[in-house]
């Protein structure tokens, strides 16, 4: 390691979410800082441990450190997701985390980039002891707003929630509101404000956005005045230089140009049995070429129903010609980018609206549960897609229809006007990606530092 460098220790938390933005700040900047990045173990899921591995192995320069966490006592959280549960370790843990990285820093640390999922926990330790400390918000401007106001809020509704509306930014309906907020007592809840809270005596927030995609949300941030907003996005893709993930389907090579729509919701999303035949026989009628990834269970290991069990019988055999299902790991940005993609149906996770930006992808918006309504108010207002947003989506009864899947489909990819707007952003997103301004801006705060 170079000590005449900035030493930036980078503290993740669990879901492929958060990893992968973590993962490709620590990627880029490894070419201008000392880069530790803690990987606690065990990982919820078999793809962070893969993620973990191939990174590692990938960037030579990038320092990895492990924690072993304690195991927690999953009968005090009883049917809490299991990402919640293993954020709230983290927190309940950090002082052994953080004493873990300071004994093993192999020269002084200049600054702490913590996820927002421990920022309660990991700021004021790092304040106690002189370390600059970032928190690294792995959703969007929107979403960082909201969560930035949602303590103001409740203080003054704290037993009911109704429409959240930003002061000077817009109203977020209760109906796009992250289900556990509906209850105050919900551990979700009530680690989120103690968050955000936190986040405001950070020495910053990085968000992974762009002044084209989000420059309502930025300006009201920034207007704010505390702590600085740094917009680092797009933030590259890491590239795996021995990946045990397939990058790309060899289908899609075979296929014409812009005719494919890729279907995905994500690494912790799950749809019902009944919702994914919906969705099949809405592909099926909708007589567009697609690549769907399908997921049944929150984490991975969990996930052992067979296709044809799915999709009922004979599906499989009549989309063939036309249709390419798998329930394994892809990379995503790689199929984003092939030149037979035309549009995404997505959940509307942070990565995925911004991999979609970046390579100018339609998308047809179809969020599942947490922040994605947010996140896709914002590919609607930005031009990057739409959103049906009477859909259906956690803890809601109700299928969305075959019929209705279809249209929307259909309509997403014979829409040229939305074309022109989605390539719009992408060529926005290429240009701010380019030059670095805002991974310049930060490293030379972190050069203050060294």
């Amino acid at each position: 390691m170079d000590p005449s460098r900035p030493h930036i220790a980078l503290l993740p938390s669990a879901g492929m979410g958060h990893l992968i933005p973590f993962s490709r700040l620590a990627a880029s900047l490894s070419d201008l800082c000392t880069v530790t990045m803690i990987s606690i173990l065990p990982t919820v899921s078999t793809a962070e441990s893969r993620h973990f591995t191939d990174f590692f192995n990938s960037y030579g320069k990038i320092h990895p450190l492990y924690f072993q966490l304690p195991p927690l006592d999953s009968l005090a959280y009883p049917n809490t997701d299991p990402f919640f549960l293993r954020w709230t370790r983290i927190i309940e843990t950090a002082s052994d985390i953080f004493s873990h990285l300071l004994k093993s820093a192999p020269v002084p640390i200049s600054a702490i980039i913590t996820d927002s999922a421990a920022a309660s926990a990991i700021l004021p330790l790092a304040k106690s002891n002189g370390i600059p400390c970032y928190v690294l918000f792995t959703s969007s401007a929107a979403t960082l707003s909201f969560f930035k106001y949602f303590p103001t809020y409740q203080d003054s509704n704290p037993v009911s929630i109704g429409n959240v509306e930003v002061p000077g930014l817009r109203t977020v309906p209760v109906a796009s509101l992250p289900r556990p907020l509906h209850d105050p007592s919900h551990l979700f809840t009530q680690t989120l404000i103690g968050n955000s809270l936190s986040m405001v005596k950070s020495d910053g927030i990085i968000v992974n956005t762009f002044e084209y995609l989000e420059p309502d949300s930025l300006a009201w941030l920034r207007g704010e005045h505390s702590p600085p907003v740094i917009a680092v996005g797009p933030l590259p893709p890491v590239k795996m230089a021995t990946s045990t993930v397939p990058t790309v389907p060899t289908w899609l090579d075979e296929q014409p140009e812009s005719s494919v729509v890729y279907i995905s919701f994500g690494s912790r999303t799950a749809m019902s049995k009944e919702q994914i035949r919906e969705l099949g026989l809405g592909l099926e009628a909708s007589s567009c070429r697609f690549l769907w990834v399908i997921k049944t269970s929150v984490v991975d290991t969990g996930d052992q129903t067979e296709l044809s069990q799915l999709l009922g019988e004979g599906f499989l055999e009549r989309v063939k010609d036309r249709g390419f299902v798998t329930k394994g790991w892809v990379e995503q940005d790689d199929v984003l980018r092939h030149k037979s993609v035309g549009g995404f149906l997505s959940h509307c996770g942070w990565n995925s609206v911004t991999e979609a930006a970046m390579h100018g992808v339609r998308v047809l918006a179809w969020p599942r549960m947490g922040d994605q309504r947010i996140n896709a108010d914002v590919v609607a207002r930005s031009g990057l897609g739409l959103w049906p947003d009477n859909w259906s989506w956690e803890g809601e009864e109700g299928l969305v229809n075959a019929a209705e899947i279809s249209h929307r489909v259909k309509e997403m990819m014979s829409d040229e006007n939305l074309l022109k707007t989605a390539q719009k952003v992408g060529e926005a997103a290429r240009s701010a990606a380019m030059p670095g301004k805002g991974l310049a801006e930060l490293v030379r705060k972190f050069e203050g530092f060294a």
